[in-house]
């Protein structure tokens, strides 16, 4: 029995993208950060299409090394096959975007990490998991990079797996011309047609462009390197055509390209080329290793690589399997598709990193609460940040390393705390309005974009809106705007939106209520990661809410229940109903547990230690009470 679909075998890098679209690589003022490499992005991408799915590669002992490890462990990657260097760093590649012609790029790949791996990194016991291992050309340009690449496909094709080559030519990575010359897709090499050739009798599955068969084949003629080719290889040959598909060839090779075996192309608007042959790569081996079809293996293929061009960076881009069935199905809605809100949608919810499925949130980014408090104890106001730090002590306490534990933590008062949860595992959310306001209004200005852009890239936005279906129109309008730019904003920023509404606070509620304000939102467009509510108060309430979220967005991360300065007792029991729906994944809850130690200490009658004592035994109990209801909880359906 295969433990594992598919193992990749080679390049690994950190890819930095320019973030301004349109210049010269040399006007990029900023960079986003994402894996890159062939290998990585296909296993990355095979991964997100359902496959188990493994890369062997090497990384540097540094920071960008450990970044490549996290982000594939995040995709769901086996990362056994990652080898950690001690001498050498992270490959880098810098990338823009300049139109819809040129994607130009530079590669710092000087003695780089991945191409140390050596055979000695290749270990026939992980081998021998994989149903499948897939090489890429680059690691063929090298003796010692060669050897490894060898030895794991003799030794795959001894266990009986599947072998497959994307040819992925870079002439620059081969010697072929200079650093400046990363854009370059095609240099004749007789030299490299020679080494390719002398390996391609080792591959079920060739993949390439014309032009990379080209260099496999040794001529510019298509079909005469096509059949170059096929003298050296019985391998299923898959000739990528751009925006007119590929075309596959199993025997002989045809006259013309339109006789090879093909699936239907997607024309749609190219915003960026740069990592979509991975894409088309990614589809491919999900139909080839799924049992499929030529034809709909080539579909899913093409329809990856129509995503790719469509989206900024690579890995970043391409499809989990839920939204590659909805774009099959649905079909173009616009060529544009990085502006098809609903496939955006998708992608989004369908490739958030990391699962919650219990939520158990220490919630103290209270402000003008602790500043009450503490005039209240005739304590400066510079105490607050010391307290929240205390918070953030019983937090980890009581997380203990565990998942499913997390925080609410306000920058201006909390900034240290915000510094010190960095790395330790917890869910950590920001509150981003100004307390108590109404019409909401935000703390953190009216240029949301560039506010947010300096968040951590785990942290979740949160925003409290005092929001009734009663309010009259003008007050409604103003508030929905705000929010609206505020989601968008977190979204451009690749942020999570924690959305939380207290209509009991504005005016009475009934069963109809929180429901109706979830729906509104979701009308105009706004689809929060998560929902924050207040302990409704029926069980109807509950499902009313939880079947207006479902209806709108199946994907969604859930709700959590806020407190409200509830008595413990008062919030156990409502855990009760609460936690009979899935949907509802736990709590956010802050004065029920900080407020009484908070006056005392403030009040200068505990010390620290005593704090984080009484604040982790009260939280440590709601978490309990919380697990309690949820083990017994038989969860009631939702529409």
């Amino acid at each position: 029995m295969k433990t594992l679909d598919l193992i990749t075998i080679g390049r690994s890098s950190v890819d930095l993208y320019g973030a301004q679209v349109g210049g010269r690589l040399e006007d990029m003022r900023s960079f986003n950060k994402y894996i890159g490499g062939s290998p990585t992005n296909i296993a990355a991408g095979t991964a997100r299409l359902g496959l188990r799915s493994a890369v062997i590669t090497r990384v540097g002992d540094e920071h960008m090394g450990r970044f490549i490890r996290e982000q594939l462990q995040s995709e769901g990657v086996d990362v056994r096959g990652v080898k950690t260097d001690p001498e050498r760093l992270t490959a880098l590649v810098l990338l823009g975007i300049r139109d819809q012609e040129q994607f130009p790029l530079i590669f710092y790949r000087d003695n780089c990490a991945d191409m140390a791996l050596c055979e000695d990194d290749i270990d026939p016991a992980f081998i021998a998991e994989a149903g499948c291992v897939t090489a890429t050309g680059t690691h063929l340009s090298n003796p010692k990079t060669e050897a490894a690449v060898i030895k794991a496909l003799n030794l795959a094709r001894a266990c009986g797996a599947r072998t497959a080559l994307d040819i992925d030519y870079r002439p620059n990575l081969w010697g072929l011309s200079g650093h400046g010359d990363g854009e370059n897709r095609f240099i004749e090499s007789g030299t490299v047609t020679a080494k390719l050739q002398s390996t391609l009798k080792l591959f079920d599955l060739i993949v390439g462009t014309e032009e990379e068969f080209h260099i496999a084949g040794g001529t510019t003629d298509t079909i005469k390197a096509l059949r170059a080719v096929r003298k050296v290889s019985e391998a299923t040959l898959v000739c990528k055509r751009g925006p007119m598909g590929a075309a596959a060839f199993e025997g002989e090779v045809p006259e013309s390209l339109d006789d090879g075996l093909s699936g239907p192309g997607f024309p749609i608007d190219v915003f960026n080329v740069l990592g979509a042959g991975d894409g088309f790569m990614s589809g491919l081996l999900k139909g080839w290793l799924s049992g499929e079809d030529w034809p709909t293996a080539l579909t899913f293929a093409n329809a990856c690589g129509a995503l790719a061009v469509s989206r900024h960076g690579c890995t970043p881009a391409y499809p989990s399997w839920e939204e590659l069935r909805f774009f099959l199905d649905r079909g173009i809605k616009t060529k544009a598709l990085r502006k098809d809100a609903e496939l955006e949608q998708i992608h989004w919810s369908t490739n958030r990193k990391g699962a919650w499925p219990r939520m158990r949130v220490f919630a103290f980014d209270h402000r003008k609460q602790l500043e009450d408090m503490a005039d209240e104890a005739g304590a400066p106001h510079d105490r607050i940040p010391v307290f929240k730090q205390l918070c953030l002590k019983a937090a980890l306490q009581v997380a203990d390393g565990r998942e499913g534990y997390g925080i609410l933590c306000d920058p201006r008062l909390g900034q240290d705390a915000l510094f010190q949860v960095a790395g330790t595992g917890l869910w950590t959310g920001r509150p981003v309005e100004l307390p108590g306001s109404r019409p909401l209004e935000l703390e953190i200005g009216p240029d949301l974009g560039s506010g947010l852009s300096e968040w951590p890239a785990d942290h979740v936005v949160k925003v409290l809106c005092f929001y009734h279906p009663d309010d009259d129109e003008p007050l409604k309008a103003r508030q929905e705007e705000t929010i609206v730019r505020l989601a968008d904003a977190a979204r451009a920023n690749n942020l999570e939106f924690l959305l939380e509404i207290i209509p009991s606070k504005v005016a009475p509620v009934d069963d109809e209520t929180t429901s109706s304000v979830i729906q509104r939102f979701y009308d105009i467009g706004v689809y929060p990661d998560w929902w924050k509510l207040e302990p409704l108060k029926s069980r109807a309430a509950w499902q009313k809410a939880c079947d207006a979220v479902i209806r709108n967005d199946r994907h969604t991360r859930g709700i959590v229940v806020l407190g409200l300065d509830s008595p413990a007792e008062d919030l156990i029991e409502s855990f009760a109903t609460a936690a009979s729906f899935e949907l509802v994944k736990g709590f956010a809850v802050g004065r029920t547990i900080f407020g009484e130690t908070a006056r005392k200490w403030l009040a200068g009658s505990i010390d620290d230690a005593a704090a984080v004592s009484e604040m982790a035994g009260k939280y440590s109990e709601l978490c309990a009470q919380w697990d309690v209801a949820r083990s017994a909880a038989e969860f009631s359906p939702t529409a």
